[in-house]
């Protein structure tokens, strides 16, 4: 393993500090959300790294020369490339300095590292079994290497190699640029040489690193390129030019994954892949970078030490489980709740399904929780207006003349025949000419099942006189056929007038469930679920449904439009 300097170490240990609690980095001991990050760790080790050339590659004999004393260029010994000995494989290998990669006699190379993600960059090290070069140049890409921009560089000469004066201090204006130095370009040790960069030392920003966007930004990189652009003379080296080659025994990256904050690990892919965050403070993505999915009372944002940023979930009221985010709603409300229920169920509505869908009604002896939290508002078909009450009272709105909570009363100084006829009719009533009940088997095919404006499966579950209807509580499990009011799953009124039992013109009993089927043309009132003597209510049986799913799709896919 790489020897670090002491001043080396030390800004090691900061980078280390800033990582949280490893007994429960996310959350304290009362379950708050907190903010954390994941270890640091060596990012390079076991990765392939691609070098511009390689010492006896392209069948070339070359040969590399070292040295036995460090400090000693005349103790200078050479060895001809051997094949497959030399390769960059052995720089992030776990032999350390055992092995060498060596480059063909050149005055430049490089080295490319592909990091497999976007992380965040801590330090870069790399300790060579050459003399290190006299200019030296680290860069960074983060769009996995389709675009590079320089990262750090290392000179005896920054004016003349790189157009860059030699940097002592980084000021906060250019922190998030590169800077050149001279340290550590000298030929001496002539080998086990150090060359280490640490993207935050010396930023003005580096103690406040997590509420600063741009050395976030400045040490992100989804690869890595060492650039070796000049050596030192080889007079100096004691070397020959063709003797002249880079020689590194290790390359060490140290860094973390990038999870902003909202993990404090990162897990290994799917079948040994790339790692990805274990997100935490209700968090998804590749980065933690956005909320998951019913997270959107308000914006995702990157974790601080002040605030962990977690994302909250939507206010429903248990009748959704979508959601949208909307900013203007975030800024009108003091920056509290910004979430937008979607798809409300239970026939609620409302950015939180906190009231009623029109035609239902408050059932205040439930919670606005409760999937029965609302309940049909049961108003008369003949007498009401329209199927719209009151959600709070269930006061439906009455024709001239009728009265009562759900319009099924004459009003004082009313009578029948002036308003509405809701007085019982005798069932002595001849029924011959009133209706023919249905006999034999009903052929149901697609031709039949077009003509239809509705068909569907539904459940009879209670039924109670109003006036000259009966009105049956009914519980619609499915929906083969969808008319241009639309009918919803679950429980609402399903009416028949009187007469219609009365005559047999249809045969209903409570709790048994009923193939319904029928054409708005006919109805009274499209906007209610009205059944009558044109309407046809059939037990249902399972080997309907088969069958009927076959039209559904059949007419979905325009089989109905010539029929």
């Amino acid at each position: 393993m790489l020897h670090f300097p002491w001043g080396f170490a030390i800004c090691l240990l900061f980078l280390l500090g800033l990582a949280s609690d490893p007994w429960d980095p996310c959350y304290d001991a009362n379950r708050n959300p907190r903010y954390c990050l994941p270890e640091l760790s060596e990012l390079a080790s076991g990765r392939l790294v691609e070098a511009s050339s390689t010492c006896s590659s392209n069948n070339s004999p070359g040969r590399f020369c070292t040295f036995r004393d460090s400090m000693d260029p005349t103790s200078k010994f050479c060895q001809r490339c051997k094949e497959d000995t030399h390769m960059p494989e052995y720089l992030t290998d776990a032999d350390g300095g055992a092995t060498c990669w060596w480059s063909q006699p050149a005055t430049n190379a490089t080295l490319t590292l592909a990091l497999g993600r976007r992380v965040e960059v801590l330090y870069v090290a790399l300790r060579f079994c050459s003399p290190r070069p006299e200019s030296l140049a680290i860069y960074k890409s983060m769009d996995y290497g389709r675009s590079w921009v320089p990262f750090q560089f290392f000179s005896a000469l920054c004016w003349r190699r790189y157009h860059l004066p030699p940097t002592n201090v980084i000021l906060k204006s250019m922190e998030h640029e590169a800077a050149c130095i001279e340290a550590q370009t000298t030929p001496k040790p002539l080998m086990g040489g150090l060359v280490a960069f640490m993207p935050l030392a010396g930023r003005p920003s580096a103690r406040m690193f997590e509420y600063s966007p741009v050395l976030q930004d400045w040490v992100t990189a989804t690869d890595l390129r060492v650039s070796f652009d000049r050596m030192h003379p080889t007079r100096i080296l004691g070397l020959r030019r063709r003797e002249a080659s880079y020689g590194v025994a290790e390359l060490q990256v140290g860094g973390r994954c990038k999870c902003n904050g909202h993990a404090s690990r990162c897990t290994t892919g799917k079948e040994g892949g790339v790692p990805q965050c274990d997100c935490q403070h209700n968090t998804a993505g590749p980065e933690c970078d956005t909320c998951k999915a019913f997270f959107w009372d308000r914006p995702w944002q990157r974790a601080t030490p002040k605030d962990a940023h977690e994302c909250v979930a939507c206010d429903c009221n248990l009748h959704s489980h979508r959601c949208r985010f909307s900013m203007e709603l975030f800024e009108l409300s003091g920056r509290r709740s910004g979430g937008i229920c979607l798809n409300c169920r239970h026939h609620t509505a409302g950015r939180h399904c906190q009231y009623c869908h029109p035609g239902f009604k408050r059932d205040l002896s439930r919670p606005m929780t409760s999937n029965k939290a609302c309940k049909a508002c049961q108003c008369h078909p003949i007498g009401a207006i329209g199927a719209i009450c009151n959600q709070t009272t269930g006061q439906c709105q009455c024709k001239n003349g009728v009265t009562g909570l759900t319009c099924n009363r004459c009003a004082q100084g009313f009578h029948n025949k002036a308003a509405v006829p809701m007085l019982p009719v005798s069932v002595s009533t001849e029924c011959q000419n009133h209706c023919k009940p249905p006999r034999g088997r009903v052929q149901m095919n697609l031709r039949n099942y077009c003509k239809k404006d509705y068909v569907l499966r539904a459940q009879l579950l209670a039924m109670e006189k109003s006036g000259t209807w009966w009105q049956f509580t009914a519980s619609v499990h499915t929906i083969y056929r969808q008319r241009h009011v639309p009918i919803r799953r679950g429980e609402q009124p399903l009416w028949v007038p009187e007469l219609d039992l009365a005559c047999r013109c249809l045969h209903l009993q409570v709790g048994k469930a009923y193939l319904v089927i029928g054409n708005d043309e006919e109805s009274p009132d499209p906007a209610r679920l009205i059944l009558d003597k044109n309407s046809l209510a059939l037990s249902w049986r399972d080997a309907w449904a088969h069958k009927l799913r076959s039209f559904q799709q059949q007419s979905r896919r325009g089989k109905c439009r010539g029929i």
